[in-house]
Order: C-alpha cells, then sequence, then structure tokens
C-alpha cells in the first residue's frame, strides 16, 4: 500500500507551499493505516522539505513519480520514500530513499548494526544502519512482489540523513559493503544526492512504476527460489532422516488443504530431534512453490545462526526477510501468508515489544495472519515467566480461529550421542518427571562432572579446536557489568580464579558459532533451539541440593535476568502457583542446556552437594568426575597441510605463518616474513579470505584465553574498533626499522584525546596480559613512544 503518491511537481507543490505534514495524516487516515503520531509528523515535516529542496534539481524530470510511506508486502515496514522513472537505457528505475533526522549516532561493531535516538526516545538503542535498513528493503520488494521481475523494474536503495554530519560513526569502515550497496547521504550534501537521483532517473514515467508495484502479486521471485535451493545444496546437516521426512511430507500435504481451511499444525519434540532442520527444510520447499513462507522464532539467535549456516558469512543477506521474530504479526491482516513455520513455539509471549506493551496474543496473532501455521514445540522448554506457547494453549487458539489442528510428533533422538536414555535419566535425576532411569551408563553419553571451572572450561577449548562446536554456557546466576564496562569481568568463581563474560557483551546471537567466542559464557537465551558437540555447563546457585532432594531457588538469579520478572508479585498473590512456576522455569533451564551437546556434557555446580548428588547418580564402568586431565596436543597443528598442487587446484587453505609469536613481553628479533609460508587445510567453518592466516602463541601470559602453544586463527591488518580484543602487536626495532620487527599478543585497550574540530589521537595504548599465572604486566605504549614503530598487526579470530 501506497499512502502518498504524486508527481514530483505535484510533491514540490505540497512540501514548498502547503504543509506537507497535515496532507500526510490525511492520506494515512484516508488509507487507514497505523501513523500520525506527535513524533511521525515532525519527521514529516522536517524531512520531506529536505527531499524538497533536493528534488528542486531541474536535472530530474518533472513527471517523475514520487511515493511516501509505501508499506511492503505482507509487513508492517514501510518505505520512506521513492521516486520514479526511466533511467538511461528506458528501463524503469525506483529509487528508494531511507529517511532520518539523527543528528548523531554510535559505531557497533555488529554486521550492519548501530546506536542511535530512535523513535523519539532520550536513549539510545542499537537498530540497522540506515544503508542496510533501504538495503534490506529494495531486496524484499525484488525477492517477493512479481511486479519487479515482470516490468523489468530496477531498484536502487540509498540513505539521507540531512542533519547528521560525517564524523566516523556513521560512516565508518565497518559499514562500507552496506553503504556501497546503498550509498549514504549526510548533510550538506543534498547537491550529491540530487545528482545520484538524477544519474538513475532520466525520465519520468508518469507513475506507471508505482502503479505496477502497487499491484504487483505477492509471491517468492524466481530468483529466490534459486538463491534458497543454492543454499541448501551440500549442506549435510539440514538433510532429513527417517521420522523427519515424514513429518515434512505430511506437512506439505496439509499445507495443499490450507487453500480451503485453515491448518493449524503442532509438531513436538524434545531436545536433538531435529524440529529446526525440519522446519528449515520446509522454508526452502515452500519458497520453491512460490508460497509466501516465513521461518519464526521468539528469540533472534536461532534466525541468525542458521542464517549464518546456510549463507556461510555473518554478514546480512537476503535470506534475512524470510525469517521474522514472533512479534511481527500485531497489525497483520487475516491470512496475509501462506505458510508461518514457527521454530521453539514454546517460548512465544502473550504481548510483543521491547517493553511487552504491543498486540493482544502472539500465538493467536500468528494462526490468524497465516492460512497454515506449523508450531514446532517442546512443553518441558519453558524457561521464563512470560512463555506461553505450551500445546494446550496452541490448541485452544486454534480452534477459536476455526483452523484444523493436526498433531505430529518427533520421537527419534538424534543429540546426546542418540541416547533416549540420558534425557530421560536427566528429567529423573533433576526430579522433573520420574523415570526409570536411575543410573546413566557412561557407555552412552559422555557426562562429566569438574570440580574446577577452569578445567572444564580448558577441555570445551581443546573440544572447540576440531571444529568451532563447543562452548560453555551457565545459569544466569551471574550479573551482566560488561554491558557498560567492556574490561568488567561477569561470570566469576573466585576460589579458582575463573573470570568470563557473557557472549551478549561482543558476538551477541552468533555467539554460538563466532570463532573466538569459546572464551565466552554462553546463557539460555543465545543457546536454546541450536547445538553443539560439546557443552559445559556452570550450574549456579539457583539449583542446590538439601536433604535428599533438588532445590530450586530462582532469587539467585541475577537482577538484570528478565525470565523470572514477576515472581515476587506472583508470590504475594498465589505463592503455590509461585513456587511452582519458579521450580518449573529453573530446572527446564538446565535441562534444556544440559541437552545442547550431540556428544557430550561436562558440568560445574557452584554447589558441591548437587556435584556428588550428580556424580551418585553415574554408572561406575567410567570415571565420572574429575579434574579431568586431557592430553595436552596444542604443539600438534591440529589442520592438514595442503601441497602446492592441491591449493592451485582451489583446495580451501589457510596460509601458516611461522613465526612463534611469544605471549609474554615483545619477542625476541624476528622478521614476519609473509613469504616463508606453509599452506594448511581450512576447518569446515572457515571461509578462506585475503588477510585470514594461522600462527602458533607461545608462552602463559595469555593462558586464561590462550594456551601455551596453540595455533590461533588471526586477521591481518583489522579495522574499526580494537578494544578489549586479542592483537598481535609489532614494536619495530630502532637499530633495524625496515626489517625487524617484535611481536606479542595481548588483549588491547586505549585511551584517546579528542581536538575541538573533533579529530582524535591515542594517547596510550596498554596491551594486557590475560593469565592463570601472576607476574605478567601490561604493556604500555604511550604517543610520544610509539610514533610508527608501533603497529597492529593482527586480530584473534579463533583458536585452533
Amino acid at each position: 500500500m501506497i499512502v502518498y503518491q504524486a508527481s514530483k511537481t505535484e510533491f514540490l507543490h505540497h512540501a514548498l507551499r502547503e504543509d506537507i505534514e497535515d496532507i500526510m495524516l490525511r492520506h494515512v487516515r484516508h488509507a487507514g493505516v497505523a501513523g500520525g503520531s506527535e513524533s511521525e509528523m515532525r519527521s514529516w515535516k522536517n524531512s520531506l522539505l529536505e527531499m524538497a529542496k533536493v528534488l528542486q534539481d531541474e536535472e530530474i524530470p518533472d513527471d517523475a513519480g514520487v511515493a511516501i510511506e509505501y508499506q511492503l508486502p505482507r509487513s508492517s515496514q514501510r518505505i520512506d520514500f521513492m521516486i520514479t522513472g526511466e533511467d538511461e537505457t528506458g528501463s524503469p528505475k525506483i529509487v528508494i530513499v531511507e529517511l532520518k533526522q539523527w543528528s548523531s549516532s554510535r559505531y557497533s561493531s555488529k554486521d550492519g548494526v548501530i546506536w542511535a535516538r530512535r523513535g523519539g526516545r532520550i536513549a539510545e538503542i542499537e537498530g540497522p544502519h540506515p544503508s542496510y535498513q533501504a538495503w534490506s528493503y529494495a531486496a524484499r520488494l525484488e525477492d517477493l512482489n512479481a511486479a519487479v521481475h515482470e516490468h523489468g523494474i530496477r531498484l536502487q536503495p540509498c540513505a539521507f540523513l540531512h542533519n547528521h554530519p560525517r564524523d566516523g560513526q556513521i560512516d565508518h569502515p565497518h559499514y562500507d559493503p552496506h553503504i556501497q550497496r546503498a550509498p549514504l547521504f549526510l548533510k550538506s550534501e543534498k547537491v550529491k544526492l540530487s545528482r545520484f537521483i538524477s544519474n538513475h532517473v532520466r525520465r519520468g514515467d508518469r507513475l506507471r512504476s508505482l502503479y505496477a508495484i502497487e499491484r504487483g502479486r505477492i509471491q517468492p521471485s524466481k530468483s529466490l527460489m534459486d538463491y534458497v535451493a543454492s543454499l541448501m545444496q551440500g549442506k549435510s546437516e539440514f538433510v532429513l532422516i527417517d521420522q523427519q521426512k515424514v513429518v515434512y511430507e505430511s506437512i506439505l500435504q496439509i499445507e495443499a488443504q490450507s487453500r480451503d481451511t485453515k491448518q493449524v499444525v503442532i509438531v513436538q519434540g524434545g531436545p536433538g530431534t531435529g524440529k529446526s532442520v525440519l522446519a528449515i527444510n520446509l522454508l526452502a520447499a515452500l519458497i520453491g512453490r512460490q508460497r509466501n513462507a516465513r521461518y519464526v522464532t521468539k528469540n533472534r539467535a536461532p534466525r541468525d545462526v542458521f542464517q549464518a549456516k546456510l549463507t556461510g558469512t555473518f554478514t546480512k543477506t537476503r535470506l534475512g526477510n524470510l525469517f521474522s521474530g514472533s512479534g511481527s504479526f500485531t497489525e497483520d491482516e487475516a491470512d496475509t501468508y501462506d505458510i508461518l513455520l514457527v521454530d521453539e513455539a514454546h517460548r512465544l509471549n502473550e504481548k510483543s515489544g521491547l517493553f511487552r506493551n504491543k498486540g493482544e496474543n502472539q500465538v493467536m496473532e500468528i494462526i490468524r495472519s497465516s492460512r497454515c501455521t506449523v508450531f514446532f514445540t517442546d512443553d518441558d522448554q519453558r524457561v521464563t515467566v512470560f512463555d506461553i506457547g505450551h500445546t494446550e494453549e496452541l490448541r485452544r487458539h486454534a480452534r477459536a480461529l476455526g483452523a484444523a489442528v493436526t498433531e505430529l510428533e518427533l520421537t527419534s533422538q538424534f543429540r546426546c550421542n542418540g541416547s533416549e536414555g540420558y534425557l530421560a535419566w536427566l528429567e529423573n535425576t533433576l526430579e522433573i518427571r520420574p523415570t526409570a532411569n536411575q543410573l546413566l551408563d557412561p557407555a552412552e553419553y559422555d557426562f562429566r562432572i569438574f570440580d574446577n571451572p577452569v578445567e572444564m572450561h580448558d577441555l570445551i577449548i581443546a573440544k572447540n579446536r576440531a571444529n568451532n562446536r563447543s562452548r560453555v554456557v551457565a545459569g544466569y546466576c551471574w550479573p551482566w557489568p560488561s554491558s557498560k564496562d567492556p574490561e568488567a569481568w561477569d561470570i566469576q568463581i573466585p576460589q579458582f580464579g575463573y573470570e568470563k563474560r557473557w557472549n551478549l557483551s561482543t558476538d551477541g546471537s552468533l555467539w554460538i558459532v563466532k570463532p573466538g567466542s569459546v572464551q565466552e559464557v554462553g546463557c539460555i537465551h543465545t543457546c536454546q533451539g541450536l547445538e553443539l558437540d560439546y557443552v559445559g555447563v556452570i550450574i549456579g546457585d539457583d539449583l542446590v541440593y538439601r536433604d535428599g532432594q533438588v532445590v530450586t531457588n530462582a532469587t539467585q538469579r541475577a537482577s538484570s535476568d528478565q525470565s523470572v520478572r514477576g515472581l515476587k508479585k506472583m508470590m504475594r498473590d498465589d505463592p503455590m502457583r509461585a513456587r511452582e512456576l519458579a521450580d518449573l522455569i529453573v530446572k527446564n533451564t538446565y535441562r534444556t542446556l544440559m541437552t545442547r551437546g550431540m556428544k557430550g556434557c561436562y558440568v560445574y555446580c557452584t554447589d558441591k552437594s548437587l556435584a556428588e548428588y550428580l556424580r551418585s547418580r553415574l554408572g561406575s564402568s567410567k570415571e565420572s568426575t574429575t579434574t579431568a586431565k586431557h592430553d595436552d596436543q596444542t604443539n600438534v597443528l591440529p589442520l592438514m597441510r595442503v601441497t602446492e598442487p592441491a591449493r592451485q587446484n582451489s583446495r580451501s587453505s589457510l596460509p601458516l605463518i611461522d613465526i612463534k609469536m611469544a605471549a609474554g613481553a615483545f619477542s625476541d628479533l624476528q622478521m614476519l616474513d609473509a613469504t616463508a609460508i606453509e599452506w594448511i587445510e581450512a576447518p569446515a567453518w572457515v571461509t578462506p579470505q585475503p588477510g585470514l592466516f594461522v600462527a602458533q602463541v607461545v608462552g602463559e601470559s595469555m593462558s586464561r584465553r590462550i594456551p601455551n602453544g596453540s595455533w590461533c586463527l588471526f586477521r591481518a591488518n583489522p579495522g574499526g574498533t580494537r578494544q578489549g580484543k586479542v592483537v598481535i602487536a609489532q614494536h619495530r626495532s630502532f637499530d633495524d626499522p625496515e626489517t625487524g620487527g617484535k611481536y606479542t599478543v595481548k588483549t588491547y585497550s586505549s585511551e584517546k584525546t579528542t581536538a575541538p574540530d573533533g579529530s582524535w589521537q591515542h594517547e596510550q595504548v596498554t596491551l594486557r596480559p590475560d593469565s592463570l599465572q601472576a607476574g605478567y604486566e601490561p604493556i604500555v605504549i604511550r604517543r610520544e613512544t610509539a610514533d610508527d614503530d608501533f603497529t597492529i598487526v593482527a586480530e584473534l579470530l579463533a583458536i585452533l
């Protein structure tokens, strides 16, 4: 739906001679869509006047089309501004403009994300960069509106921030890939934007392109179908097995019946039964059948991780338009979508939005919005007070909306070494429900209990070197100070010198697949719905063993944990229900965390009685504890060497640089000779690209993060902020500045001063050790002694 459309001449009259905000308000009310708040009126007045000044350029044809507030197909998102016409070849062309009134913003290390004051808020929040936003709208329109391809319409996105100066934040090099796809125009750049538009729109089209897209059929384009199909090829982890295939075919048959009758399918399955694999396969198949389909989750982590696994990149791609959050359907009309595939449906909430103040009920809104809805759920994975997506709630809303309900089940276990006995033992042991599995047979599954969290984490790091599929997670019993101070530690167990940070501080929802993130600790919100080879679990003080029973205490959760918010009030109103719910949430949380590992689960308990109780539930055929002395294989290169002929034949490989950097003080004089290298086979999870290399780190000063002798993956000449990252630093010898170098591996931090003109310079760089041993001091490089002798050579990406 287009709220406002006119020729350039008409728009200029409305913007320059009348009150454009009042005209927009009338159009919004006539269209019957939400809008017209005070902040939106102010935005129309300011931004549309600036666009009028841009369009006054005589090179832009008078009969070019102008559209304002175009609602994207079957979405609540709107494109701010579009100019239509024909390009120099006579082909239809639409320039998409994302408008912002921001006067400042702040860089974020996340792809396509930036900090800014949005929607009239006083505080900054993270959100999409305007260039990414404009490009994503163009990609969605191209992929889902049939008129774009049928009429040969070419789309060119851009962003215009008319109050924002160039400051190195909004135009930080980190955003270059997005700015290249959707150029960024800032304050005092109206002339540049006018030329950009006139280069793309040479002749007017008398609104023909607007007419076409307004009436275009909503279906996946052939390009999108081919793209999704290509992503699924060769992905062995997404192959359907046995029961998954039967359920898959059943759902495809049911979807075909939804043209006559609204359908709801409830697929029940425990951890590791392949619910997510099934959902992704269905998405690909249905897009191939030109269905308007979406993959939906409450939590962002599964969406981001599956996109990364399918595309092989952490950069945002057009695939993101097929993935939606569960709060995206509050304003959708009935049967807007052909099918919605709702993964982790047990995590659905009643209300949507950051403050849970939007919509009525996510289950109801999702069913209403689609002709066919498939819910993948596990009633035993409810882990917050707000989770409502249990099976009975799904049935109730389906019936209320007149849907036919089909229930299917996945029972085959593909996680936990294929052991259904481990899951039954765990439920019995945590006293979730009684089963016949009193003891765990150690031959079934690699389950160990540790007395020292450092040793447990070290073993997970060692396991992770094989394929980047091992991580440590914890109950939410520790606060999150690193969210405000990147140097602060979150999870601290002082008696062992264990200090780690929550994953949310750096890698966010991609923590479980990001190289190098094995040093961080994940929580329920970034691992639920995902799987690992080996998982280490830190059980906090919210789960203890007392008087022969497993006892929960939700008050031991961190104050920042939203999952138990509201329990205090419930305790006053209905104490019995509150205690039951708290017990359920805590136990379900650890059941979920302890079933993430396909091959093994290693546990450390802050409560020693609980650790002894878990040991008592293990069979005796295998040592169950322990301080787990594992072989130190760090001096053995974990990857195969690649011969030159194999490398020339495009075998995936990385350079191995033999510099044996010292993780201590600056190492002895040595040359970083990039030509004196070997080549090794790249791990399956690494895509070779210029700048990546492998080197060995020796020394103990970084042993908390990098064990002595580890082989590590680095990126040379890193851009963007280095604050808090592990880097290779070089201080050139004064005796041999051309060829010599001294290298060290440390955690980087810097202090800067800002000049009145906005420029800045480093005053001091500190290279900090991160060792399990005492005696290592930071290396301080001050501006007056650094000059050209000090440089950052590379940043650490992962330990192999």
